[in-house]
């Protein structure tokens, strides 16, 4: 997520680091991944049965991974093909912690 946030805040707001907005964004995403239920056997958000993020951030979200996605294959290719073979895994199973 760090990376496609610093790949969309460098072209529409800032050259050298995230904005304050774009940090936000970030942050609150972290702690949301952070919180995921699906821990390691997560799939892509787009596929997964709980969606973490409120609408407004939520709709934040997809039009930085519509800016980025396109432009990962280039700038990361390792990251960009483990997150299509991730998007490939089945709907993720709830694991309950005690």
């Amino acid at each position: 997520m760090a990376v496609m946030i610093t790949i969309y805040c460098r072209k529409h707001h800032s050259a050298d680091r995230l904005c304050p907005e774009c940090e936000g964004l970030f942050e609150y995403a972290r702690k949301r991944l952070e919180k995921c239920p699906f821990l390691e056997g997560k799939t892509t958000c787009v596929k997964c049965p709980v969606h973490c993020y409120k609408p407004e951030i939520r709709q934040k979200i997809r039009t930085v991974m519509r800016y980025s996605g396109p432009r990962m294959i280039y700038k990361h290719p390792l990251m960009a093909i483990q997150h299509l073979m991730d998007g490939r895994r089945q709907k993720p199973v709830r694991i309950v912690k005690r």
